[in-house]
């Protein structure tokens, strides 16, 4: 029986007719005005179906190069493909299900049947995107064949309509040529779509063509994410391998392919891509093992991929798209983000990142200092992560962070908890209570209501320790995500530089924070959401030395009045630990008093919005500063959640502001009592010092599952 493929449609991507399939496949016009059925004569399988085109005439027609395909007909029955609104949390976003010997077992498919032009495909694997969800163009580097994504296919699915751009191995299309392809694309796409963002994804020379596409196209609304962009090929190795190509034997290319892998990436980092995080590292080691036996000898195939007289073209190209970018970079308006890799043996890319941030007028850097060329293809890499770290991802002209935030797939919350917060968590051994109707405290979230709007109000502990351990705490749970509202400076460019690795701030975006405001706050409860507040904010997590557990709110209870208008519940908690952590050895006035620091605290805080410049006090002028602290031998963190605070039926009396006071101070109250309780009861637990609950672990339970006081 033949299988069948579901893909999404674009109105302007042709499918070369000469390819040739297996099984029937099936296709769905995104705007839904029918389906088609493709034929065995219209579709290459090999995993690899290609999009077709629909005229404006309503008519449904495969293209090659404007050739009609007489083999694809009307299907009999329409398809009835469901598109989403949005992401449940934690989704599965398919990373790890794909590695590079799937990329170089496909790439060996496609040179079985070589022929037709240059064309755009849509890997199967991307599935049906959300609505509204913007077009990704990918344009591949030296390979051509458009598969550079494969790793990321099942993610970008969900947030684009991903199309892939092929060049044929044999083709001798000039950079002009490719340039005026892939412009038709996206000028077709804008005219189709002209509120809409377009994505180019350029990978080596594809950076090249993004950024000739951008100086092109200056009014239309491009972002482009280079991958360790070509525009250094006047700097590269890869200038000397050209006039090594024309007088190399043919016997002798087979040896090509072999040098240019080891000036693509690191082995090792594409061979763990599928290998989770936490095995024991006898089975860790024995899966790599597998892995580099069954990647290293699919090598070969790159000699098949790119044949001498291909590979000779492709670096023309690669010379003649650097140049023709270099001398049209200030003409880019675009958005624009660049990936560089530390180890990239092929190109400089370290550099020319930080040569093209400095050049272009809206350009950011995320840098990845310990992989290779092929960045796409290695371990801990994910595309769309990277992009809503870094708050490009967008359906509309402007960023929104209500509309278009995507919640934390299942691969990111491993990736922040199981590997980047692991440590944290190991060592602080975090334990949660919560308050039930009855007024019990038990341990876990039972207290916290799971329907929305629920507004959480607490103490914000020393650098935000307790952060991690709180979104980790509902996700674990409840599989809630609950947003934070942030200082701005969270989300600003000007802390930012061209070596900017993925940080502990990227990650905080990812996971839903976002700036304070109060048409955040009403967005937010509109949506049913759990929102995350400290009212103390940068004044607790900075405080000085003897304030720890102190609270530095506002006189302004607008948040309960904020909560009141769309009947919200107010959970307030306490939350201790810190003291077990840290010892703060240089606080605010102790670094004042030292000339130099005093200035740069000074100088740096100048560019820094004041988001509580209405109010008076030293709660209104907070300068933002790193501490000087040292580590304790760790202790334990402990949350409690007191009783829930209703506000539905009440609007027209905290409407009041006296009546909105008196409950401000109430949550202000429960929350230093919260604290005070914690204070009392650790000195009962048996497990509060990191030894014993060492000792605990090794004989007993996992880390999570380490008893405390009795509440």
């Amino acid at each position: 029986m033949a299988s069948i493929f579901t893909f999404q449609l674009s109105p302007y991507f042709p499918i070369d007719r000469g390819f040739k399939s297996r099984s029937q496949v099936q296709a769905r016009h995104l705007a839904g005005e029918g389906s088609i059925a493709l034929s065995s004569d219209s579709v290459q399988e090999n995993g690899n179906p290609f999009a077709i085109e629909k005229q404006r005439n309503g008519s449904l027609v495969g293209t090659a190069n404007g050739h009609l395909n007489p083999s694809v007909e009307e299907s009999e029955k329409a398809m009835n493909v469901k598109v989403s609104k949005e992401l449940e949390v934690l989704w599965d976003d398919g990373y790890g299900s794909a590695t590079l010997k799937d990329y170089l077992d496909i790439a060996k498919d496609f040179t079985t049947s070589n022929g037709g032009p240059i064309r755009w495909f849509c890997p199967v694997e991307c599935g049906s995107p959300l609505e509204d969800a913007p077009l990704l163009l990918f344009l591949p580097g030296i390979d051509g064949v458009g598969l550079g994504l494969i790793l990321h296919h099942k993610a970008l699915g969900k947030a684009f309509e991903v199309r892939c751009m092929h060049i044929p191995f044999y083709d001798r299309t000039p950079f002009e040529g490719l340039l005026k392809f892939v412009e038709e694309a996206v000028r077709n796409e804008h005219a189709s779509s002209p509120n809409k963002p377009i994505y180019l994804v350029g990978d080596s020379v594809g950076g090249c063509l993004a950024l000739a596409i951008a100086a092109h196209n200056p009014t239309i609304d491009l972002v482009l994410i280079l991958v360790n962009p070509a525009t250094s090929f006047g700097k590269s190795q890869l200038q000397t391998l050209l006039p090594l190509l024309e007088v190399l034997p043919d016997e002798l290319h087979l040896t090509v392919p072999y040098l240019l892998s080891l000036t693509m990436g690191d082995p090792t980092k594409m061979a763990i891509v599928d290998i989770e995080s936490g095995l024991p590292p006898s089975l860790m080691l024995e899966k790599l093992s597998g892995n580099l036996t069954a990647l290293l000898p699919r090598l070969s195939l790159l000699s098949d991929i790119m044949p001498k007289e291909a590979l000779q073209w492709k670096l023309k190209i690669f010379k003649s798209g650097a140049a023709y970018a270099n001398s049209r970079l200030h003409a880019v308006q675009a958005e624009v983000l660049v990936l560089a890799s530390g180890k990239d043996n092929m190109l400089p890319s370290a550099d020319e990142a930080k040569r093209l941030c400095r050049t272009l007028k809206n350009c950011r850097v995320r840098f990845f200092k310990d992989n290779g060329h092929t960045l796409l293809l290695e371990d801990n890499i994910s595309l769309l992560t990277v992009i809503k770290a870094t708050t490009m991802y967008r359906k509309s002209k402007r960023h929104d962070f209500i509309t278009d935030f995507l919640p934390p797939s299942l691969s990111e919350f491993k990736y922040a908890f199981d590997k980047v917060n692991r440590f944290l968590h190991l060592a602080t051994s975090p334990v949660m209570f919560s308050t039930l109707e009855n007024g019990k405290i038990d341990r876990g979230l039972a207290g916290v209501p799971s329907e929305g709007p629920v507004l959480l109000v607490g103490y914000h502990t020393l650098l935000g320790l307790e952060l991690s351990m709180f979104i980790e705490g509902f996700l674990r749970e409840k599989n809630i995500l609950v947003r934070g509202v942030a200082h701005p400076l969270l989300f600003s460019q000007k802390i930012e530089n061209s070596f900017t690795e993925i940080s502990y701030n990227d990650l905080v975006r990812v996971f839903g924070a976002l700036p304070v405001t109060a048409s955040h706050f009403f967005k937010l409860f509109r949506q049913k959401s759990h929102v995350l507040l400290f009212p103390g904010g940068a004044r607790e997590a900075f405080h000085r030395k003897g304030e720890a557990y102190k609270l530095f709110w506002p006189n302004q209870p607008e948040f309960v009045r904020m909560a009141a208008r769309f009947g919200a519940t107010i959970v307030p908690f306490g939350v201790v630990g810190e003291d077990d952590l840290l010892e703060l050895v240089l606080d605010y006035d102790d670094i004042m008093n030292i000339p130099i620091l005093n200035n740069y605290i000074k100088e740096s805080n100048l560019a820094v919005r004041n988001v509580r410049q209405d109010m008076r006090g030293e709660i209104a002028n907070q300068d933002l500063y790193l501490p000087g602290v040292l580590p304790k031998l760790p202790g334990r963190f402990y949350y409690l959640f007191g009783k829930p605070i209703e506000t539905k039926g009440r609007e027209v009396l905290l409407k009041d502001k006296e009546n909105a006071n008196d409950l401000y101070l109430q949550i202000k109250s429960e929350v230093e009592q919260s604290i005070a309780y914690l204070m009392k009861k650790r000195m009962e637990d048996p497990y509060r010092g990191f030894i014993d609950r060492t000792v605990y672990r090794a004989f007993n339970a996992p880390f999570d599952q380490v008893p405390a006081f009795d509440p």
